[in-house]
């Protein structure tokens, strides 16, 4: 069965830096690149044009679509498959509960649900420090974030990590044990 991860958290809560240490732990984690209609920042991401969006769009091949900062970004079908190629498991940062309810509703798969969390003033120290540039921004998405967690109080989650509190590695580790010890091959 294909296993994945999914990250839910603020802009700036350290998807990147967990993503990173679970790969150091296990080179079969792999962050998944979604998919970026728009300009920017292209590393961590596959670029991609609106006549392949549509393209995806008319196949039924979008799992989620996310428009923020100006731009669109999607968790596709196709992505999501090269992604699990190998038994690697995707790493995949979301930062709405609409998109971690489609990703487990749409894409078949043992996924394991981790809430990352910090302050708001940790994000907006982060934020210019990891080079943002529009981190009022980045603050605003925090905000939509903590509205969106609250407005779905029973969501279900294998683990909550306060980033501030946590270091990576740890953090990786958990997460890493939660996925071995709940795989559906174990």
């Amino acid at each position: 069965m294909r296993q994945g991860i999914l990250l839910y958290g603020p802009p700036a809560a350290g998807k990147d830096t967990i993503t990173a240490a679970l790969n150091e732990l296990d080179g079969r984690y792999v962050p998944f690149a979604r998919l970026k209609i728009g300009t920017g920042k292209t590393q961590g991401y596959r670029m991609g044009t609106p006549e392949q969006l549509a393209a995806l769009e008319a196949r039924g091949d979008v799992i989620y679509r996310n428009d923020r900062y100006g731009n669109i970004y999607v968790v596709d079908r196709p992505g999501l498959y090269q992604a699990m190629e190998g038994g690697r498991i995707p790493v995949v940062h979301l930062g709405q509960m609409v998109g971690m309810e489609q990703v487990t509703t749409l894409f078949p798969a043992h996924w394991v649900r981790v809430l990352l969390w910090c302050p708001k003033e940790t994000t907006a120290q982060r934020s210019p420090q990891r080079g943002d540039t529009d981190t009022a921004a980045r603050l605003a998405a925090w905000d939509a974030t903590e509205a969106d967690l609250a407005a779905h109080p029973r969501a279900q989650w294998e683990l909550r990590v306060d980033t501030d509190t946590t270091a990576p590695r740890e953090a990786a580790e958990r997460i890493d044990k939660i996925v071995r010890t709940t795989s559906p091959r174990s």
